[in-house]
């Protein structure tokens, strides 16, 4: 099964290094976020990799065209060329890259991958949030429901903290920092895709939101099941958030880090 990774867009919001990276390869901890999401599907014994890359996407190719070699001991003999790998470090993944646009939407990049994934299920995320997420339970939970595509539902943390205040003497009876959103399950992507799902993403057009016209029409039908992760999970939309990210990393604290 191929896990396919949305790679392409512009990071607008994460601007202060994504005007010199796209965002998936702004690192945590040494390495690309990208990095991060492929260990978690490789735990999984998830290896084929297929990245839709758009904005400055020759960034991520020559980072995992040069992977090899930046991840093995070696020795080079100048006098005539020659190189031995003393030991290889690198992982057992397969990446296919496809230009799937500079400007091109959600939908329209999933449907440019088409032709790679064939009659087959396969995986989907997003390139820029990572999750201590069992990949092979969503996967159980999938084919259980006969769904055409399941998605992992989270319930964010609210942005401030909550207080219990009593109505008539204004005493604050707790506080609760951080406490559970509104109470609605939000879309975190590491979506199981049937090969269905292409069916609703129509041919030739660059501005298909995968998260309008394809989902809203794929529940319609009911065909959309959720996965309901209640561990963590974290986008990395601003520059907080990586800071956030790393210093999880830098204490070994990173939840996400299941391999």
């Amino acid at each position: 099964m191929k896990a396919v990774i949305l790679a392409g867009g512009f990071g607008t919001r994460l601007s202060e290094v994504t005007n010199l990276l796209p965002k998936p390869m702004v690192e945590i901890g040494g390495k690309p976020i990208l990095w991060h999401i492929m260990k978690t599907y490789s735990h999984y014994g998830i290896n084929d990799f297929i990245i839709c890359c758009g904005y400055k996407q020759y960034i991520i190719k020559e980072y995992f065209a040069n992977y090899f070699c930046h991840n093995c001991d070696m020795t080079v003999n100048l006098s005539d060329n020659s190189t031995e790998i003393l030991d290889n470090h690198s992982e057992n993944w397969r990446v296919t890259m496809i230009d799937t646009g500079l400007h091109t939407m959600t939908g329209s990049r999933i449907k440019r991958i088409q032709k790679y994934i064939g009659n087959e299920r396969f995986l989907l995320t997003y390139g820029d949030g990572v999750s201590d997420i069992n990949i092979a339970d969503v996967i159980v939970q999938h084919e259980n429901n006969g769904a055409i595509l399941t998605l992992t539902a989270y319930m964010p943390t609210g942005k401030f903290g909550a207080l219990d205040i009593d109505k008539t003497s204004n005493r604050v009876r707790s506080f609760q920092e951080k406490p559970k959103g509104d109470g609605n399950w939000v879309n975190a992507g590491y979506f199981v895709c049937e090969p269905e799902v292409f069916e609703y993403i129509p041919d030739g057009q660059d501005f298909i939101s995968f998260e309008k016209e394809p989902l809203e029409q794929i529940a319609k039908n009911g065909g959309m099941f959720a996965y309901k992760h209640t561990g963590f999970w974290r986008p990395m939309d601003v520059l907080k958030d990586n800071r956030d990210l790393n210093e999880l990393w830098d204490k070994g604290e990173a939840p996400w880090k299941v391999w």
